[in-house]
C-alpha cells in the first residue's frame, strides 16, 4: 500500500516528553538555571500539557503516529523540525546547533519504520552542508501551493533549492530578524481558508514585502507583539480547528469569523524551551495535489 491509497484523515507526528527538560540555551527563551530551579515540578506540568495536547489533537479528528524519546535529546519532543513532508516524501532535517544534532538519527529511524508501514514513500537526505530544520521553518500553504521557508537563524537560504528539487513545488525565503522567533513557525501559520497569521515584527521588511506580494490583504491576520509572545502562531490546523496554547479575545473573534473552532491548551512548560501546539508536532498527510485541485476550483 502507498501513501496515495491512505484514508485522508489528518496524521501527525509527535513525541512523549519523557525527557523534555531546559537543559541548554539555544533561542532566547530558553533559561537552563531558572529550568533547574523547579525542573521536578515544570516536567510534571509538561507532561500534563503534552497529555492535553495530544488529546485535544485526536478529538479535532486527527491520527497520531509517536517517536520514542530518548535521553539526552529533550528537544526531541518538536516533532515539527524532524523533517518536510509532503506528497508521502519525508526531506530529513539537518540541524544547526550540535545540541541537537543528535536527534537526527533518531528521526531518520523513524521515518523509515512509518515507511515500513506505508505511512510513507520515501526519506531523502538534504545535500551535506545545508542546514534545514524540518518543518519548523518549511511551512506547506496548500492555497498557494507553495512552502514558506524561514532562514537567517537555523535554516539556510540555500535550502530552499533543495526543498523545490525533492518536491515539485515552489519554495519562498523569509529573512527572520528577531532571534525570539528564530524558526519560521512561531510567527507564521498558514490557514487552509487561504488566511495567513503572521507576525511583521519576526521579519525583514524585504521578507514582509514578500509575503504581502503572495497573501491578499483581506487574507493577511497580523499578529499583535503580545500574541506573538504568546506563540499564538505556532498552532495546530485540523480542518475548521484551531489548536493553540492561548491568544487574545481580538484574535479569537477574527479566527471565528472565518469559521474556525479555537482550543486552547496551555503549553507554558514547552514555550521555555521556545516551543508550543505546532512545534510539538509535525503533519504527515500534506497533499500538492489537493492544492493543485483547489487552486483549478478557485480559477
Amino acid at each position: 500500500m502507498t501513501v496515495a491509497t491512505l484514508a485522508s484523515t489528518p496524521r501527525l507526528l509527535m513525541c512523549p516528553p519523557q525527557h523534555f527538560a531546559v537543559t541548554y540555551s539555544i533561542n532566547p527563551w530558553m533559561d537552563p538555571a531558572k529550568w533547574a530551579d523547579d525542573g521536578s515540578a515544570l516536567q510534571a506540568r509538561a507532561a500534563q500539557q503534552w497529555m492535553a495536547l495530544h488529546a485535544a489533537v485526536l478529538d479535532a479528528g486527527a491520527m497520531i503516529e509517536t517517536v520514542p524519546p530518548l535521553e539526552g535529546a529533550p528537544d526531541l519532543v518538536f516533532t515539527a523540525n524532524a523533517a518536510v513532508v509532503l506528497d508521502g516524501k519525508a526531506l530529513l532535517a539537518r540541524f544547526r546547533h550540535p545540541e541537537r544534532q543528535i536527534e537526527e538519527p533518531v528521526f531518520a529511524a523513524g521515518f523509515r519504520a512509518l515507511a515500513e508501514r506505508g505511512l510513507i514513500d520515501g526519506v531523502i537526505e538534504l545535500p551535506r552542508g545545508i542546514a534545514l530544520e524540518g518543518a519548523g521553518d518549511c511551512l506547506w500553504d496548500r492555497t498557494r501551493g507553495l512552502f514558506w521557508m524561514g532562514c537567517g537563524f537555523r535554516s539556510d537560504e540555500r535550502a530552499a533549492q533543495s526543498v523545490q528539487s525533492v518536491f515539485g513545488v515552489p519554495c519562498v525565503a523569509l529573512k527572520l530578524s528577531e532571534a525570539s522567533y528564530y524558526h519560521l513557525d512561531t510567527a507564521m501559520c498558514a490557514l487552509p481558508c487561504g488566511g495567513v497569521i503572521y507576525y511583521p515584527g519576526a521579519f525583514t521588511p524585504a521578507a514582509l514585502d514578500t509575503i504581502h506580494a503572495h497573501v491578499a490583504p483581506a487574507d493577511r491576520i497580523a499578529l499583535s507583539p503580545e500574541d506573538a509572545a504568546r506563540f499564538a502562531a505556532n498552532s495546530v490546523v485540523v480542518g475548521r480547528n484551531i489548536v493553540l496554547s492561548s491568544c487574545s479575545a481580538a484574535l479569537r473573534r477574527t479566527l471565528e469569523e472565518r469559521g474556525y473552532h479555537v482550543i486552547e491548551t496551555p503549553l507554558d512548560a514547552f514555550q521555555r524551551s521556545g516551543g508550543s501546539a505546532c512545534c510539538l508536532t509535525l503533519r504527515l498527510d500534506h497533499r500538492a495535489r489537493a492544492a493543485q485541485q483547489a487552486q483549478r476550483r478557485a480559477g
